[in-house]
């Protein structure tokens, strides 16, 4: 079989591999955390380098995946035939994982991302592919009037300078009334850390992932928590906001992870978040 060379990947758009390589790894072992047969298939499918590049992978981004999929259940548990919006959905495959979900679907991604998703994942009649930049709210047009919108930015808004990240809640709140948007944040230390550490040695020496010492793209933004709590009274369109509880995994490891997202005891400047953003009602704005 001829593999998809992936190495059109680079910058940002490259970091879909970085989770990929996590969380298909976790999805391949005995003792998984989470079931992703697409991932695993698509870690086999791709012709890229995922542990000289990548190092050796962990829990966290299942993790991270699991609690978002836990957000996306809820609502549509609440609005079975709502929409989801995943921008910048890189090669997550949430879709399958939630069971095929028979609501609209409307993945967001640039064009080499899209593209390589429509040649090795399955074309679903709910599914709704756009190529182009989330900031591009020309996506939103894809959506009915009225109906109900879960937006998620997974491993997103960091990636966004601070206005284009608050800007684009805002602008979803805009168009989207009595919507909601679900993403994650990092605290500003991190943001700012130019080698990210997954590991303790890694953590330790301050040294690159991988044999080939990969260097995750500049995030520009991070935020606390105690940020986002006060966005229904910065932000435009705001009502509410939710820290998400991530599920703690495997092992000492697993709790590791999820108690950087929700330890009370680790100070606020250090946690990282995932959060949902709940709109005020009203009309549809352009």
């Amino acid at each position: 079989m001829v593999k998809l060379n992936a190495a059109v990947l680079e910058g940002v758009a490259e970091t879909a591999l970085f989770t990929l390589w996590f969380r298909g790894s976790e999805a391949s072992r005995p003792d998984a955390i989470i079931t992703d047969p697409h991932a695993v298939r698509l870690l086999e499918d791709l012709d890229y380098p995922f542990r000289r590049k990548f190092g050796d992978p962990n829990q966290i981004y299942a993790i991270r995946a699991l609690t978002f999929d836990g957000v996306v259940r809820e609502f549509l548990a609440e609005h079975p035939n709502g929409t989801v919006v995943a921008l910048a959905e890189g090669l997550q495959t949430s879709y399958w994982r939630l069971g095929s979900a028979d609501c609209r679907w409307l993945s967001v991604d640039l064009p080499e991302i899209v593209s390589i998703r429509s040649q090795l994942l399955p074309a679903e009649p709910n599914i709704v592919s756009v190529g182009a930049s989330a900031l591009d709210l020309g996506w939103a047009e894809h959506i009915p009037p009225d109906e109900p919108v879960l937006i998620t930015a997974e491993g997103l808004l960091y990636y966004l300078d601070e206005q284009a990240a608050l800007g684009l809640i805002e602008d979803c709140a805009r168009r989207f009334p009595g919507g909601r948007i679900v993403f994650d944040s990092v605290p500003p230390w991190w943001a700012g850390r130019r080698n990210k550490a997954f590991g303790v040695g890694s953590a330790v020496t301050g040294s690159s992932v991988g044999t080939e010492g990969y260097v995750f793209p500049p995030m520009p933004f991070g935020m606390t928590p105690a940020r986002i709590r006060r966005f229904p009274r910065q932000l435009a369109g705001v009502a509410s906001t939710r820290h998400i509880r991530p599920p703690a995994g495997r092992g000492l490891q697993g709790r590791i992870i999820q108690a950087a997202y929700h330890n009370p005891a680790l100070p606020d400047a250090l946690r990282f978040a995932v959060t949902e953003v709940r709109f005020r009602g009203g009309t549809r704005g352009d």
